[in-house]
């Protein structure tokens, strides 16, 4: 895009800058932490101990300390997207932004679907039909999604009480049951799944193993998102590098504790992949006393609650993406418009709520039928899609090292060896959750079938992004 029809910087939107530390670790948690990922640990046993150790070391703390340094090198509204920019140039900049953005329509009713099943542990309809009733889970999934919305449009200084009330919620649930795992274990109950020197080592050898250890490094991402809102954060250079290094231990411990407390209380084999978490909850509460059955309840409560600011997050830091985007021009215009009142990018945050609401509709009312199919071929595609960004972080990373920092930058200690390392530590393990995301489940009866849906539907998505980007181009070199 030529300088000519970029906005001088003078003239770029304002933007109200609501967002201080407290606000920003509480977003990085309701961004980052599912407690639905203990469950998926925890059927493979006391193995997912060391794959979620494994996990943190080579891709979690990696990302940690590239987004770091990169969001207090360049501490701009659009985070990724800027960043990958500035190294590689507006086309590769464009490509991670677009990746980003359209994964996310994707993942809403992922994340809102499974809401509105925790929910009905709340009042006691757990595992009932409730769930599975399309008018409950249509209309519960569209009012927290546009409550989300609404709240994020009004102001970021209101929107982000959702997405601190969400990150409580989330982190409340994880807390007590780590409580309930050690008071069980100091207490002498026995464990639910003895550890020993065979079953805690993971079998990395056959498939299962190498895409849970993928799935496992895949909980950690969502760092890099508050960093999209940098131009809505006091002082972005501190502010944002000081929540990481607070959040991501938090984030490391929940998830590696959790794990353990939850194959604590309940049989590997006998762990409900969606709501694990609140089971074991149950079980540790009447271990100790049966005064305590209001527990699993209160913790449905909180973990809806947080995944509602979960859908705030990820509603508004992809936004954030596609207004500079907008402001870019390679999205039309009104993406990087500001509400003159609320200081909001209200377009993009409405444009990406619609899009979302329509993908909710397919995957609710097109159940049984070929719209499903057609949906799950989506999800299997957004793997692949939500990875590209990933690659980006650490090449953008590795290149801007070569080039002279701000003074206020955070940097990776080590030096050249230390930032190489981090580097390529976290862009491998990237590489190599794209390639098992291509591998056919191992019960798939067209494994060639299934590789070219998911291959096909993320170079589908990569095209129709590459479509966009070759029109706003085109408009942008037209004679005036």
């Amino acid at each position: 895009m030529s300088d000519a029809t970029r906005p001088a910087e003078g003239d770029l939107p304002a933007l109200d800058r609501a967002l201080g530390l407290r606000d920003l670790v509480l977003f990085n948690l309701v961004a980052v932490v599912g407690l639905r990922w203990l469950a998926t640990a925890a059927k493979a046993g006391p193995s997912a101990l060391v794959l979620w150790m494994l996990a943190a070391v080579f891709f979690f703390v990696p990302q940690g300390l590239v987004v770091t340094e990169l969001s207090s090198r360049f501490p701009q509204e659009g985070g990724i997207y800027q960043w990958t920019k500035r190294a590689l140039g507006e086309r590769h900049g464009y490509l991670c932004g677009w990746c980003y953005w359209i994964n996310n329509v994707l993942y809403y009713p992922n994340l809102l679907i499974s809401t509105a099943v925790i929910a009905t542990y709340v009042v006691g309809k757990g595992n009932s039909a409730l769930a599975s009733n399309w008018t409950y889970v249509l209309a519960a999934t569209l009012v927290c999604l546009w409550l989300a919305v609404l709240m994020n449009i009004v102001g970021v200084g209101t929107g982000k009480w959702l997405q601190n009330a969400g990150g409580i919620g989330t982190y409340i649930p994880g807390v007590v049951l780590i409580i309930l795992g050690g008071v069980t274990l100091f207490a002498g109950h026995p464990s639910a799944n003895p550890i020993t020197p065979q079953n805690i080592a993971p079998d990395l050898g056959h498939l299962p193993g190498l895409n849970l250890w993928a799935s496992i490094a895949f909980a950690f991402a969502g760092l890099e998102l508050s960093s999209a809102m940098g131009g809505e954060v006091r002082n972005p250079r501190r502010t944002l590098p000081r929540a990481i290094l607070i959040s991501a231990p938090l984030i490391a411990l929940v998830y590696i504790l959790g794990t353990g407390a939850l194959l604590r209380l309940v049989p590997a084999g006998e762990i409900n992949i969606v709501s694990g978490f609140l089971q074991a909850t149950s079980a540790g509460a009447r271990q100790l006393s049966p005064s305590l059955w209001w527990l699993a309840p209160f913790c449905a409560a909180a973990y809806t609650l947080g995944n509602i600011g979960g859908v705030g997050a990820w509603l508004t830091g992809p936004a954030r993406v596609a207004f500079a985007i907008g402001l870019d021009r390679y999205f039309p215009p009104a993406f990087g418009r500001v509400h003159s009142r609320w200081k909001t990018p209200y377009v993009a945050i409405l444009v990406q709520a619609g899009l979302a609401t329509v993908f909710l509709l397919l995957s609710v009312l097109g159940k049984g039928t070929t719209v499903e199919k057609a949906y799950l071929i989506l999800l299997d595609t957004q793997l692949l899609v939500y990875f590209i960004p990933y690659c980006y972080l650490f090449v953008s990373f590795l290149l801007h090292r070569r080039t002279e920092a701000p003074p206020e930058t955070v940097r990776v200690p080590g030096g050249t060896v230390g930032a190489w390392v981090v580097g390529v530590s976290g862009l491998v393990v990237t590489i190599f959750a794209m390639c098992v995301a291509m591998i056919p489940p191992p019960d798939d009866a067209n494994p060639l079938l299934f590789e070219l849906k998911v291959v096909g539907g993320a170079l589908g998505f990569v095209a129709l992004g590459g479509v966009v980007y070759w029109r706003a181009h085109r408009v942008s070199r037209a004679p005036a």
